[in-house]
């Protein structure tokens, strides 16, 4: 055997052996949790909504992945196969064109990209849909540089009460949680947050909620989320909104009825009831309900 047979045969038994071994990779790292999470700050049983912004989000990357790795095989292949041979002269065979080639990376792409959309669009009209008599109704207003949580009045809330934010202070030291905002929510009940700013564009933004959505002014989003699962979550502002945007922080509590009846309660006994509405905006606009 020649040495350029001797040198294509190892050739021939490393390419499948690197492919394997690669596959297993892949195939190992998928089972940790991370990556079933798609590396996302957030667990499936956080709210109603996390566990299908996880699939569109982990799914859309493995599409991407087999298409990577069909497009990047393809180019090796297309290396190894057509190179230019040892003694060889000219130019290779020319071709014109190739119409079921050309129909077929013009319809599979499409077709590809209209699945993708399909889902994307069916995912996001179920989170951003209203939920009907919401069990909690609360107005969040964002303003330089906290947050006022207003509970409506709704079918657990049989009182308007408020919780007014101070600024957080990063110092260097730790922060105190203590001080900061906090908004407590119910767990298993349907929550619509009502958000609105005091001044500039701000951003409420949950990370383990996977939901961020922006405080504009003169106009009002909304958030519809359950949440299912008890725990303490870190909030801040996603939007650059002046020098101490880094410490417009909040906590966001999901806490049992009878602690968010016993948290209503203590609001109340403080004196804080009503609302800190809009008469409070720094900026006032005809907020567009």
């Amino acid at each position: 055997m020649s040495s350029q047979d001797r040198t294509g045969s190892r050739r021939a038994r490393i390419i499948p052996i690197t492919g394997l071994a690669i596959a297993g990779a892949l195939a190992l790292s998928a089972c940790t949790p991370e990556m079933k999470n798609g590396w996302l700050p957030a667990e499936r049983n956080t709210t109603n909504e996390t566990g299908r912004i996880i699939d569109l989000w982990v799914n859309s990357w493995i599409a991407a992945l087999v298409v990577g790795l069909i497009t990047w095989g393809l180019i090796i292949w297309c290396i190894i196969a057509y190179r230019r041979r040892k003694n060889a002269t000219g130019f290779p065979r020319q071709l014109s064109y190739n119409l079921p080639l050309e129909i077929f990376y013009v319809v599979i792409p499409l077709f590809m990209v209209l699945v993708l959309f399909y889902f994307t669009d069916r995912d996001q009209r179920a989170i951003d849909a209203n939920t009907e008599n919401p069990d909690v109704k609360i107005d969040v207003r964002g303003k330089q540089w906290s947050w006022d949580f207003n509970y409506l009045t709704s079918t657990t809330v049989s009182e308007p009460v408020y919780e007014g934010g101070i600024q957080a202070h990063l110092n260097g030291s730790p922060i105190d949680e203590a001080k900061l905002p906090t908004l407590y929510l119910p767990v298993n009940k349907t929550v619509e947050l009502e958000l609105n700013t005091r001044d500039v564009n701000h951003s409420f933004w949950v990370p383990a909620f996977l939901e961020k959505r922006d405080l504009i002014a003169g106009k009002t989003n909304y958030i519809n989320v359950t949440p299912t699962a008890l725990g303490t979550y870190a909030g801040k502002c996603a939007e650059l909104c002046g020098e101490y945007h880094s410490e417009m922080l909040f906590n966001v509590k999901v806490v049992t009825e009878q602690e968010f009846q016993a948290h209503l309660a203590s609001l109340k006994q403080a004196g804080f009831t009503g609302t800190l509405g809009s008469e409070y905006d720094r900026n006032h606009y005809s907020n567009a309900k």
